[in-house]
Formats: C-alpha cells, structure tokens, sequence
C-alpha cells in the first residue's frame, strides 16, 4: 500500500519528466505568437510619434513576444529546465533607457503576449490585443490641456521685478519662477506658466520700461536650472 509519502514522491518525480510537446503543438504556439506579434509590429509603427519611433525597438518587440512563448513551452516541458530558467532569467538585468512610457506599454504586451501564447490561451491573447489596441487609440483622441510654456525676461534691475510679476500675473494665473538671475545692472528670470493669451503678455511685458527682453519657449516638463 502506498503511504502518502510515497504518492508525494511519485508527482514529485514526474515533475522531471518531459511532458507531451510534440512538433505540431511547438509550430501552433509560434505560428499564432509570430502572427500577434506581427499585429504588435504594425500597431507600434502606427501609433509611436515620429520623433520617438524606434525601428529596433519595434523589431524587438516582435522577438521578444516569440522568444517568451518558447520559453514558457520549454518550462512547461521539463520541471528541472523550468527551476533553471527560473534561476537564470532572475539575475538579468536591462539597463537600457526607456525614451517615451508610452513604450512600456508595447514592451508588457510583447511579453504578456508571449507568456499567454506559450500557455496555449490563444483566445485570451487575441481579445486582450484587440481590446488594447482599441483603448491604445480612443485614449489617444482624448483632448490634452494647454501645456506649459517657459517664459524668459530680461529687465534692467531688480527693482523692475514687481512690474513684471504684476504683468504675469495677469495672464497667468498658473506662473512660478523657476530661476532668478540677478547682476548690477541686469535681471533675467524664468517663469513657468499657463496662459491662452500668449502675444498679449509678451507685448504688455515690452511696454514695461524696465524690460529689453521676453520671449517664450515650450518644453517638456522637465526643467534643469
């Protein structure tokens, strides 16, 4: 009779046998991976700014999807080659800097999708990438706010400081100085503010006796002084 201990054992070494991968099931996993990953490859180029689109990152994408489906088929096959993967995929690390956040979305969904695949849920990886691809774009057409723009001034003095904080006060009730650079006989400040009436504040700051110089810059959100 076995005991329990025994029962435990058995699954337990069965666990290092090679389950039942065969050829047809090992081309099915990769041909539907290959085919959304294509789907990933033409979504990416789409959708990615021109001025942030990077062709090796959209082919890595692609590879990426296919290489985690092989992986997970291979983990599944074997409980000692799943326990090394395990091991060896923990002590990698990816220093490679991510340009727009926009991209780790496609990169969670290369490997998303690879995982999925590998697991065999085909269903759940094609509705997930209709539905993202769907939520990718009509996020995409909602309205963005009237974005920051950095305004630089350039008076004769300190003294001329109240004139000009009057003025950009108001047309911009959103305004913070974001660096303040003050010699003998000049002042160059630089706001950070929101406004709508942009021609209007700079021409009011040019009527200022005290001002020789304004002008206006967009950046994007980050700012070094």
């Amino acid at each position: 009779m076995n005991t329990f201990s025994d029962i435990f054992k058995k699954s337990f070494l069965d666990g290092f046998s090679g389950s039942d991968i065969t050829t047809a099931r090992i081309l099915v996993t990769l041909t539907v991976t290959c085919l959304i990953a294509l789907y990933i490859f033409i979504v990416y180029y789409v959708a990615a700014k021109k001025n942030y689109y990077s062709k090796t990152f959209n082919i890595s994408l692609a590879l990426i999807a296919v290489i985690t489906a092989s992986i997970i088929l291979a983990m599944q096959s074997n409980l000692v080659i799943s326990l090394g993967m395990v091991g060896a995929l923990s002590i990698v690390r990816f220093r490679t800097a991510i340009k727009d956040p926009m991209d780790l979305i496609f990169l969670f969904w290369s490997i998303s999708t690879g995982i999925i695949c590998g697991a065999e849920m085909y269903k759940i990886a094609i509705i997930s990438s209709l539905i993202i691809t769907i939520g990718l774009f009509v996020l995409e057409l909602t309205p963005a706010g009237k974005a920051s723009v950095l305004l630089i001034v350039n008076a004769k003095g300190i003294s001329d400081e109240p004139e000009i904080k009057a003025v950009v006060s108001k047309y911009a009730k959103r305004n913070k100085v974001k660096s303040r650079n003050v010699s003998k006989d000049s002042l160059d400040m630089i706001w950070d503010i929101k406004t709508n009436k942009e021609q209007e504040l700079l021409k009011e700051l040019m009527e200022l006796e005290g001002v020789f110089g304004a002008s206006l810059m967009a950046h994007d959100g980050e700012i070094t002084i």
